[in-house]
């Protein structure tokens, strides 16, 4: 018996502390993700606290103010803790982007907080929200600002994988410009956990 609970309590762990992959698509748009738990790489990190972020989007017009968006790049710090004793999750992070348009460069280095909840049904349910937002403070180079929003529902499927579709809403303000849409769609995705 005690085997079996040192077992099951090592495999809950590393269940825990895992990096992901993701991939989402609209019928215009392609998203691809990395995180990686820093409770992996050193053990003075708790596991699914601390990841370090990559992301990549290629948008297409369909979906953007602009006629012909320019891909988007993001690397991403975030420490995430679950609430006490409910199902909810909260994170605060940064986000270091970058739009090399062809007359202008877009850097911003906005503030975001993610939360979340986990739903225990026969198929496990994660509702997720995320705002990330930078003024003109935190933005450089031809940025005067930017604002972006999420939200998602994911699915667990089977063990380490989900599927999941949600919205994005990405706002970038150049100098001499209001606000406008670089990218707002739906999409669905793959996140696989290794």
């Amino acid at each position: 018996m005690l085997k079996k609970l040192a077992f099951s309590t090592m495999l809950a762990a590393n269940l825990l502390a895992m990096h992901n992959a993701e991939i989402d698509i609209n019928d215009a748009d392609l998203e691809l993700g990395l995180n990686l738990d820093m409770g992996q790489f050193n053990n003075a990190v708790e596991p699914n606290s601390t990841f370090i972020g990559f992301k990549y989007l290629n948008p297409d017009s369909d979906y953007s103010d602009f006629n012909d968006p320019e891909s988007y790049y993001e690397l991403s710090l975030l420490f995430q803790r679950p609430v006490r004793n409910t199902d909810f999750f909260i994170g605060l992070g940064v986000k270091l982007n970058y739009i090399d348009t062809k007359n202008d460069t877009f850097n911003a280095l906005p503030l975001m907080i993610t939360g979340g909840y986990n739903l225990r049904t026969a198929i496990p349910i994660t509702f997720n929200a995320e705002v990330a937002y930078a003024p003109k403070v935190l933005s450089f180079n031809d940025a005067q600002g930017y604002y972006e929003y999420r939200i998602s529902a994911d699915f667990h499927v089977i063990d380490n994988a989900e599927v999941y579709v949600g919205y994005r809403d990405m706002e970038t303000k150049f100098e001499g410009t209001s606000f406008y849409k670089y990218n707002g769609a739906g999409y669905v995705g793959f996140r696989f956990h290794f």
